[in-house]
């Protein structure tokens, strides 16, 4: 039988962020049963729009597709040619899949669907339920709900990443849940350990708990800044917290790391990191600590836990779940006491964990393969 053909819709390297990683493992895994074609955004907003602007471009990863999935890095925020070429690309597989985690791309996917005459099943994969920053400008949160609910209403199905997003998809956006499956993240294991990383970085502390990922608002910096001060003596003496990560919104967290009582025991790595330093980091560290104040999920998660390393992580959003099956897990309030208390008793007793069979990319794959067969399914008895 000939293999079914698919699309999958998500960012290029050149906005290099979690979805981009995301969208390049998910393309891989699935390429072993279907045939794949990587539609790609080559710019997804005016340049100066996005954050991290003076990082577009840079050769950050060396994760690359592989041979068996056909890339296409054509789309463009402002060109409706590009549009139509994407829709000429996806018109001839049996479903399209869209990675939705940005407003920005809602006009770009909305032409798309506009123009599936063929009625192509379109599975709609949400990264967030909703984005803090869009939700906080006026203009950007109604551009947002307009488009999304535009969007939505053309999809045959959706996938969220937990049952707690899942609930919250369903609430906020009408959708009936027997319309939403469940898929958990997959690991993000491509990254090599590094033997002497602490030596490397020139550590000299034994005990070194890491922050990693953009700095925002919701990500709980504070929380965690506050909880390192209030670590006994004996225990702050012999740790070092490395905070890794470009500050979007958040300065006010940065400020107090600046300003921390223990500020020669924080490192500060105010960018985005290369593939290679993440390793470094993640070799470096004992404890990986996730103080989020609201999360669908965490990418970050997924690195720790291919490290093998312990996870303090708040029980918000669909946090507890994708790291219920994590036996290094550790759920903690929000608050500086209750991470304190967690990270003494990792300091107490340091060891490596296994990674959960089920968030290997192969059993990803095949849970996505039930929900493609059966909206193709779907659509032949239409």
């Amino acid at each position: 039988m000939e293999q079914k053909e698919i699309a999958i819709f998500g960012p290029s390297k050149r906005f290099l962020s979690g979805v981009s990683y995301y969208t390049i493992r998910l393309s891989n895994a699935l390429s072993e049963f279907f045939k794949v074609k990587a539609v790609l955004f080559r710019r997804m907003l005016p340049k100066r729009l996005f954050p991290g602007w003076k990082r577009v471009g840079e050769e950050l990863t060396k994760l690359e597709f592989n041979g068996n999935v056909k890339v296409y890095e054509i789309l463009d925020w402002y060109n409706p040619i590009s549009w139509l070429k994407a829709y000429r690309i996806a018109r001839k597989c049996d479903a399209v899949i869209f990675e939705w985690w940005t407003s920005s791309v809602a006009h770009m996917y909305l032409a798309i669907a506009l123009l599936n005459r063929k009625g192509i099943p379109i599975i709609l994969e949400f990264h967030e339920v909703v984005d803090p920053l869009e939700n906080a400008i006026l203009p950007i949160r109604l551009y947002s709900r307009v488009m999304g609910k535009l969007i939505r209403s053309f999809a045959s199905h959706y996938v969220a990443h937990s049952e707690a997003d899942r609930d919250a998809i369903s609430k906020i956006y009408k959708i009936p849940k027997e319309k939403i499956s469940v898929i958990p993240h997959g690991l993000y294991d491509h990254y090599e350990r590094v033997e002497n990383a602490k030596a490397i970085l020139g550590i000299k502390e034994n005990f070194v708990i890491l922050f990693f990922g953009l700095i925002r608002p919701y990500k709980g910096l504070r929380y965690l800044i506050d909880a390192f001060e209030a670590l006994p003596e004996e225990i702050a003496e012999n740790s070092r917290l490395l905070i890794v990560g470009e500050v979007w919104e958040d300065r006010e967290s940065l400020r107090l790391a600046m300003s921390s009582r223990r500020r020669e025991k924080i490192t500060i790595v105010n960018r985005y990191v290369p593939d290679s330093e993440v390793s470094l980091y993640f070799s470096a560290s004992d404890v990986l600590v996730l103080p989020y104040t609201r999360a669908s999920q965490s990418g970050v998660a997924h690195i720790g836990m291919h490290f093998g390393i312990p996870i303090i992580a708040t029980e918000v959003g669909g946090l507890r779940e994708s790291l219920s099956e994590y036996s290094g897990s550790i759920f903690v309030d929000a608050n500086a006491g209750s991470i304190a208390e967690a990270l003494g008793r990792v300091y107490s007793e340091r060891r490596k964990f296994e990674a959960p069979e089920r968030l290997k990319w192969k059993n990803i794959a095949e849970e996505w393969i039930k929900v493609i067969e059966d909206r193709i399914a779907e659509k032949n008895k239409a």
